[in-house]
């Protein structure tokens, strides 16, 4: 049992990557925070804080409704630490950044569920479940590069006297149209680290938009197992056809022979 949920044989641990590389991240934003940075960039960061805490809060309750009995996740498994890591700040409660601390205990959980595994039973569950695997480290990529890009930039545009990307919203707005490869040219970048920023953001945005549009067209495409076994039963339904007809064919031969 982990965190309160009955452990299913089949189960994959696709998510439990993306939560723990999550947490992570999250705990990168809470340093940033703490660090002398601009106003822009902590009005920024705390726009990721509180995305992640919703993510938290919602794997939260998740978790508390799966488990059986309740106690077991909230005490025996320290769920209280996973509320308590997740309660956003909201741009008031400044001290509640310090409760980021309290998602060590859900990476310390993961990890020891990754280590029960095994090296061997990891690399099997990512073979057997790529498809999940790929898809939470595609979204995961996704927003580590919207926020480290939209970070960066903000923190570089801001020193200069041109920058037409001053504020943190600003800077979101521009990595979220960049890494989409729509590009509205409303807001760009004038300094040099910043134009670095933004051509790793394009180059890596072309990976991950191409990563999205694979999975999608393996949803909306029929796998090479499926088609197989739809040839399988076409095949097997005109062979069917194909001995009724042939006994309707005989059948009327020896009616007709049977009249002469």
């Amino acid at each position: 049992m982990m965190g309160g949920v009955p452990e299913r044989v089949d189960r994959s641990n696709a998510y439990e990557l993306f939560i723990f590389l999550l947490t992570l991240l999250s705990l990168a934003v809470m340093v940033g925070l703490l660090l002398p940075l601009s106003d822009a960039t902590e009005d920024l960061l705390l726009i990721y804080d509180n995305a992640i805490c919703a993510v938290f809060l919602l794997d939260f309750a998740i978790r508390l409704r799966r488990a059986s009995p309740k106690r077991d996740y909230l005490v025996g498994e320290r769920g209280w630490l996973d509320l308590l890591g997740s309660i956003p700040s909201l741009g008031i409660l400044r001290i509640a950044v310090l409760f980021r601390l309290a998602r060590l205990s859900r990476l310390l959980r993961i990890v020891r569920v990754v280590r029960a595994k095994g090296r061997r039973g990891i690399l099997v569950d990512i073979v057997k479940n790529r498809g999940q695997y790929a898809a939470f480290i595609t979204l995961l990529s996704a927003f580590l590069v919207i926020t480290v890009a939209s970070v960066l930039l903000v923190e570089f545009e801001s020193g200069s006297a041109d920058a037409n990307i001053t504020t943190g919203g600003g800077a979101l707005w521009w990595a979220i149209v960049t890494i989409t490869t729509v590009g509205y040219g409303d807001q760009y970048p004038v300094t040099m680290a910043g134009r670095i920023a933004a051509a790793f953001v394009m180059v890596t945005g072309l990976g991950i938009i191409g990563s999205l549009a694979s999975m999608l067209a393996s949803i909306l495409v029929p796998t090479p197992e499926d088609t197989t076994a739809e040839d399988a039963a076409l095949r097997e339904e005109l062979s069917a056809v194909r001995t009724e007809l042939e006994a309707l064919r005989r059948s009327i031969e020896s009616g007709g022979t049977g009249d002469r």
